[in-house]
């Protein structure tokens, strides 16, 4: 697939007057640049970020006050107090971390989990029965319920107050909950938006530490769970969720719940872990129990305190996660063939040019937010994948790079019965004899809205890199760049003018490895391009080539190395 090579613009002012003050690289200087960093002070909390100075004051969240103290008044008069969440890794880690930390000190609490089959996402009307059978009269519901206006004014007829914490995008009207935390809300000046869920939950708990005396220490042991949260529900990793990341990162490596320290064990065994191991290696295994039965398994996973038990509840997330693969890779191969066979009648798309909409009843619903991902991946278009549930379609849409598919998604709300989400991914219900209504008009919208340019996929360059630049000092200082995920993404660099040494070759199951070097330089340039072999005969006869890559380390044999990890090569160097 084609790729444009994109530079992004900075003003060399700003990077003079930074390399001036700390004396670095300028290439470097150039990245932090690119990341907002153009003061000294903005360069410390960048790179020495710190939970005492960096943290925001949880009470500049509105409504925060009036969470806390009802919370503290159901505490005083021995309410009981339900924790409810969705089913997701941000919504269970929302759960464990709310549930575990009002726990330790009061017994009145339990938890809750929707079934995703039978009540579906959100808060349900079951859910509130069940509360109230229960004897609870009030929820704090989290990751969930900012759109939960009805289910809500019938909480309040039972007599059950709702605390809603959520970072989804609220509705023109809030439910009528005791408090609604959300940053997100317009009237909230919370200076930073873009918390998970579970930074949510943080926010609340720090806050009510701070009213009740209780040491910050309780609060900051629950970070771990934070920082799976922000990688799996691939929120920007800046401003205070790089902080929260950050530090969550050091707890997960040094000293993680039992739970997650079991699911390491048995999943990611002498892994230091990343962001990246998070996304592809731990959240899938949390979100599997969501997926293929009950969520609540994985709440029982994080909230578990004794060694034994949690490897008993990581050994079912992981036969959960085995069961997952397999329905996954089925309905995958199914969704494919459907697309291929359109194009090739169509030489379009499915449902259009610019977007895929697929739907069969028969579709398991813990997978189609998976299978959306991989149709994505191949075919670069926004997608929906649609399933019946319950008596309803269920669907789970994912966006391309630029494409808002939230806003799509609410240009045709007067066939939905219920959506919400995020710019890059939602969720979506409503009745069967909408479906090819909503087919149509989606694609409607997505024709007329998504600029031609962003289905050719594009990769962001930071910089340009000369080989001798490529040494252990500067890879020393790039390394604290992390952690890397969203609005931080590994830096990408090109260098230009480079040769095949005549050592580069096809490798292993069609990998490129090449051996470069660049004109005028004799250090050598080492690279691997994953699934790039196909690419060796444009490098094979001695042409000038450009390469575009990340840096990483390749550890082989006790030794270490710097090599390149390619993403694109090209025999010229014109770049967009």
């Amino acid at each position: 697939m084609t790729k444009r090579w994109v530079y992004v613009d900075v003003d060399d002012n700003v990077i003079n007057e930074l390399q001036q003050t700390l004396k670095i690289n300028r290439t470097l200087c150039r990245l932090l640049v690119l990341r907002g960093i153009k003061t000294p002070e903005d360069a410390r909390k960048f790179f020495y970020p710190s939970l005492e100075k960096d943290l925001y004051d949880p009470f500049l969240m509105k409504d925060m006050d009036k969470a806390v103290e009802r919370i503290d008044e159901a505490i005083r008069r021995k309410e009981k107090i339900l924790v409810y969440g969705d089913y997701d890794v941000d919504g269970t880690t929302s759960v464990a971390l709310v549930y575990s930390f009002f726990k330790d000190f009061y017994f009145y609490l339990d938890y809750y989990i929707p079934d995703r089959y039978e009540e579906g996402y959100g808060i349900s009307t079951q859910g509130i029965d069940w509360a109230k059978k229960n004897g609870f009269s009030l929820i704090i519901a989290l990751d969930c319920g900012i759109k939960a206006i009805e289910k809500v004014a019938y909480a309040k007829t039972l007599d059950i107050d709702f605390v809603i914490c959520d970072h989804h995008r609220p509705g023109e009207v809030l439910p009528p909950a005791h408090a609604v935390l959300d940053p997100k809300r317009a009237d909230c000046t919370y200076p930073y938006d873009e918390l998970s869920g579970c930074g949510i939950g943080f926010k609340l708990v720090q806050a009510f530490a701070a009213t009740k005396g209780i040491h910050f220490s309780k609060v900051k042991k629950m970070l771990d769970l934070v920082a799976v949260s922000i990688a799996a529900d691939i929120v920007p990793i800046t401003d205070e969720n790089r902080v929260l990341a950050y530090f969550g990162l050091k707890r997960l490596n040094r000293s993680p719940r039992p739970g997650l320290r079991s699911l390491i064990e048995l999943s990611a065994k002498n892994k230091k872990i990343t962001i990246s191991d998070i996304v592809f290696i731990i959240a899938p295994r949390i979100n599997a129990a969501g997926r293929m039965d009950d969520a609540k398994a994985a709440v029982r996973l994080l909230i578990s305190t004794e060694g034994m038990i949690a490897k008993e509840n990581a050994n079912v997330l992981q036969e959960k996660n085995t069961q997952r693969q397999r329905i996954d890779s089925d309905i995958t191969d199914q969704a494919m063939k459907i697309v291929d066979e359109e194009l090739s009648d169509q030489n379009v798309g499915c449902n259009g040019n610019r977007s895929i909409v697929l739907y069969k009843p028969d579709w398991h619903k813990g997978v189609i937010g998976i299978v959306a991902s991989r149709i994505i991946e191949r075919f670069y278009r926004p997608t929906i994948v649609m399933t019946s549930s319950n008596g309803m379609v269920s669907g789970s849409a994912r966006s391309i790079p630029g494409y808002d598919i939230y806003n799509a998604i609410h240009e045709c709300r007067p066939l939905l019965d219920q959506f919400g989400g995020h710019k890059y991914a939602a969720g979506l219900t409503l009745k069967e004899e909408n479906v090819d209504k909503f087919i149509n008009q989606f694609s409607l919208v997505v024709e007329s809205t998504l600029d031609e340019s962003l289905l050719v996929p594009e990769i962001l360059i930071d910089s340009e890199l000369d080989a001798v630049d490529l040494n252990k000092d500067f890879f020393r200082i790039l390394r604290r760049f992390a952690p890397f995920g969203p609005e931080n993404l590994k830096p990408v660099f090109v260098s230009k003018d480079l040769v095949n040494t005549g050592w580069s070759s096809i490798v292993g199951n069609n990998h490129l490895k090449i051996y470069a070097r660049q004109e005028g330089q004799q250090s050598t340039l080492k690279g691997i391009g994953y699934n790039m072999g196909d690419r060796y005969k444009e490098i094979a006869n001695g042409e000038k080539f450009a390469a575009c890559f990340t840096i990483q380390e390749n550890r082989y044999k006790g030794s270490v190395n710097l090599q390149m990890n390619l993403k694109d090569l090209r025999l010229d160097d014109l770049i967009d």
